[in-house]
Parts: structure tokens; C-alpha cells; sequence
């Protein structure tokens, strides 16, 4: 019976290491397939120096991993062989889609096709590589910005006055399409422009170094248009110097938070406010279609020439936002919190 009993144990404990090394090799190839099959997206960002970008990010992150996606985020820090290192990184990570917040999109051409020739998809996402065959161009609509920002200064009575235009980086394809709407409405109702200068990768310093190096031309100028709300707050600053600030007629773009309360302080006329949870949902989940082979389409998909290709394109609709409707744009969708837009003016709050 004893040696009956220990051969039954040992066959006993046989099947068990079996069923046990069954069942784990089993798991263990499920959790292989899973990983194989698990969407890598690359997203490479110019830098994070503009406020918005971290909410681009966040958003969508969360989004491609709702998708079922892996999202691998580099900040190039505002250096252009940066963000072309990081592009080679992604293609040997052999990922499935790259975005790309481009620093100077003529300089990632080559970038890109290298990608395309590695067979991974590629997405411009608010500012478009040039001469580059990506497979999506995803933003706002820049003219319309332009155009909002020209708008919002007649509003105000400049017509027949004059504006000195500090614009963003010079190398973002996104700057000369907002500043030609703007100069096209300013021409037309007969505004001047006093002078124009830009700020390398879109440094706002250069902004207020402008207003502290030519006093003449700001006092001789009604308003200052500025490529975004980073270089406003900077521009405020220095005109709060000079105890120009609410006197001088100030638009932006991007609905920072300081924006936000400069417009209800009143020296800020307005800011463009651009859906960004909208773009970054949405490139999220074309990206992640891209990646199953999917191709792009829906209603609002146009093309786009690039200068060599002609690239799908989903251009969104940004919003004008001033002192009378930003309670319902912007906190009324959440995008700033009343007591953070009211923090300085306190009794101006309303139910």
C-alpha cells in the first residue's frame, strides 16, 4: 500500500505540474499576444513652454489608452536635432504612429520619410510638416484666428488706426497663416501696421524686450496684436510699466488662464480659445485608426497641399472670446474655473 500510495502522489503531482505549466505558458502567451498587439504611438512636442500643450498631452494620453494604445512622450525642449532624435528613437522603437508637434516643420522632411519608409504612419498635429507625406494633418483653423483677432480690434474702434504685431516663432506654418488674415481684415479697414517682429521658438521675453526697446512706436500704436497669450502676458507687463496697460487694445490666442483674467481686469481685449480637448481627442483616435489600417474620413476631412503631397486635413473651429461671453465659454465648458478667472476682480463674479 506504501508504494502504491507514493506512485499515485508522484503521478498526482505530475498532472498537476502539468496542468500548472499548461495553464501558465498559456497565460504567458496570451499576455505576449497582448503586447504585440498593443498600438505604440510616438509623440514628439516642440517644448512645453506654451501653457497649452500639457493639456493637449494629458488629453490625449488618456484617450489612446482608453483606445487601447501605448503612448510614448518626448519633449524636444524647443531644439530642432532634439525632435529629430527622438523621431529616429521612435522609428527603432519600431512604433505604429508618430505625432509630431514640429519645432520647424522644413527640417523634418527627411524625418519623416524615413518613418514613411519604415512603414509607420505619420501625424502633424497643430502645425503642418511641409512638402511631407503625413498621413493626417490635424489643427485649428489659423486663418479664422487671424481673422478673430483683426475682428475683435474693430470691434473696439480701430479702424483707420494703427498695430504693431508681435508674432510666435517664425518657423511655425501655423504664424504666417494667422497674421495674413489678420493683415488682410487690418488693410481692408484702413489699420496701419506701425511694425512687425517675431519671437524665436516663440520665446515671450521677446515680447516685453520689444515694448522696453521701442517706447516711440508703442505710444504712437492704438493696439498690439500677439501671436499667442504667453506673449501677451509679457506684453501687459511691460505696458503696466509704463501705466499703458488697459489703455493699449491687447489680443492673443490660446485662452491661458492669465489671458483669461486679464480679459475680465480689462487689459486684454481677447484670446482665441481653441477647443484643445476636442484636437487631442481627436488625434488620439485617428491615430489609433491609423494604426488598424483604417483610413481617414468623416464629414469634416478635406485635403490639404502640403507643397509636394496633398495630406488629409481636419481643420477645427476655434472661438472668439471676450468680456461678455467668456463666462460662457470658458467656464461654462470647464476649460477655466470661475474663481481663477475672477481671482483678481473678486466682486465682479457672477451667479
Amino acid at each position: 500500500m506504501g508504494k502504491k500510495q507514493f506512485a499515485c502522489f508522484i503521478m498526482a503531482l505530475i498532472m498537476l505540474l502539468t496542468l500548472y505549466g499548461c495553464g501558465k505558458s498559456e497565460s504567458g502567451r496570451e499576455d505576449d499576444i497582448g503586447e504585440e498587439e498593443k498600438i505604440q504611438i510616438g509623440l514628439s512636442f516642440d517644448s512645453f513652454v506654451i501653457e497649452r500643450w500639457q493639456r493637449d498631452r494629458d488629453v490625449f494620453v488618456s484617450v489612446a489608452k482608453e483606445l487601447g494604445a501605448e503612448v510614448n512622450v518626448q519633449n524636444a525642449g524647443g531644439v530642432v536635432e532634439e525632435q529629430k532624435n527622438q523621431i529616429d528613437y521612435f522609428i527603432q522603437k519600431g512604433m505604429d504612429v508618430i505625432v509630431i508637434i514640429a519645432i520647424d516643420p522644413a527640417s523634418l522632411r527627411e524625418s519623416v520619410k524615413k518613418a514613411k519608409d519604415a512603414g509607420i504612419k505619420v501625424v502633424s498635429y497643430d502645425r503642418l510638416i511641409d512638402d511631407a507625406d503625413v498621413d493626417l494633418y490635424i489643427s485649428f483653423d489659423n486663418e479664422m484666428v487671424g481673422d478673430m483677432m483683426a475682428r475683435a480690434l474693430l470691434a473696439e474702434g480701430i479702424g483707420g488706426g494703427s498695430v504693431v504685431m508681435i508674432g510666435g516663432s517664425p518657423t511655425d506654418n501655423n504664424v504666417p497663416l494667422v497674421e495674413g488674415a489678420f493683415r488682410k481684415v487690418m488693410a481692408k479697414h484702413k489699420v496701419a501696421i506701425l511694425d512687425s517682429i517675431h519671437a524665436d521658438n516663440w520665446r515671450a521675453e521677446e515680447a516685453a524686450a520689444y515694448i522696453y526697446a521701442n517706447p516711440t512706436k508703442i505710444a504712437q500704436a492704438d493696439a498690439i496684436m500677439c501671436g499667442n497669450d504667453d506673449l501677451a502676458t509679457q506684453a501687459v507687463r511691460a505696458l503696466a510699466e509704463t501705466r499703458q496697460a488697459g489703455n493699449m487694445l491687447v489680443v492673443g490666442q490660446d485662452a491661458d488662464l492669465a489671458a483669461c483674467q486679464r480679459i475680465v481686469e480689462g487689459t486684454q481685449v481677447m484670446t482665441v480659445y481653441k477647443p484643445v480637448e476636442r484636437l487631442a481627442t481627436r488625434a488620439a483616435e485617428e491615430a489609433v485608426a491609423l494604426a488598424r489600417g483604417e483610413t481617414i474620413a468623416g464629414e469634416d476631412v478635406t485635403v490639404i497641399d502640403s507643397g509636394a503631397y496633398r495630406v488629409p486635413y481636419i481643420g477645427l473651429e476655434p472661438v472668439s472670446v471676450n468680456r461678455e461671453n467668456i463666462d460662457e465659454v470658458i467656464i461654462g465648458s470647464g476649460f477655466h474655473l470661475k474663481e481663477d478667472v475672477y481671482l483678481n476682480v473678486p466682486g465682479q463674479m457672477t451667479e
